[in-house]
């Protein structure tokens, strides 16, 4: 079982997807620090550590269920001459479920003081877990089809999910706070969200949007962002 970490392949390997499963992971961070912030101050900690630690648990019962995950991309149905496959379906139907997500979040930061005045009130823990596991899987699909296909070790690709989910859990709470005291830097990361939703939408009809224009325009973003908020720093200090 440990045989593996003999072999300098092996280590090339686990660095390769490690990285991959933490760059795929960098919205997933986004999408949960805003779904644990809905909740009371006393939870969201508990929430994210907890959501996390379910994922982790649903992505690699995912990788050890190889042959379920490669039968994914056979063709299960044709709908107008085009296959339509189990991965694609739920690439669809996440990439919907995100696009929804991030738009009601979106209506409730700029419209939520004032429906705040008539109902205030929390989801449940129960249902904010539910939504990081079913979120995680959906972000979690494509990775693992892609260890699946670039490594034969299964010890391998389990050590850079637990790694790469260690590292979310520890950068959860900087990235939640660091959204929370930006407005302007959550509305971007739902903006963010919206355009993964809609390429995975994209993806689930074999229409490939090159993740690197994705992952560009999100950096340059960021960067613009950033900018705003150091100048916003500098006129507060001068006043």
């Amino acid at each position: 079982m440990f045989d593996w970490m003999t072999s300098p392949e092996a280590w090339i390997a686990l660095a390769t997807l490690t990285a991959l499963e933490i760059v795929l992971g960098i919205d997933n961070i986004i999408f949960i620090s805003i779904l644990s912030n809905r909740l009371p101050e006393a939870q969201q900690n508990r929430a994210r550590i907890l959501g996390l630690a379910v994922a982790l648990i649903g992505r690699i019962g995912l990788l050890l269920s190889l042959t379920f995950i490669m039968r994914l991309t056979e063709p299960i149905i044709t709908i107008m001459d085009h296959p339509v496959s189990g991965r694609d379906i739920i690439l669809i139907l996440g990439g919907l479920f995100l696009l929804a997500k991030a738009t009601r979040e979106i209506h409730h930061n700029v419209e939520g003081p004032l429906e705040e005045k008539k109902v205030a009130s929390h989801p449940s823990f129960n249902s904010v877990l539910l939504q990081i596991f079913v979120l995680d899987m959906v972000f979690s699909l494509d990775s693992v089809i892609t260890a699946v296909g670039m490594v034969d070790l299964v010890p391998v690709m389990v050590t850079a999910i637990v790694i790469a989910i260690l590292f979310m859990m520890v950068s959860a709470n900087a990235v939640s706070s660091f959204i929370e005291t930006h407005p302007t830097v959550k509305i971007l990361a739902l903006s963010f969200l919206m355009m993964v939703g809609i390429a995975l939408i994209a993806e689930g009809f074999e229409i490939h949007i090159p993740r690197g224009y994705i992952y560009f325009a999100m950096a340059f973003s960021v960067f613009v962002e950033m900018i705003n908020i150091r100048s916003g720093s500098r006129k507060k200090s001068l006043v």
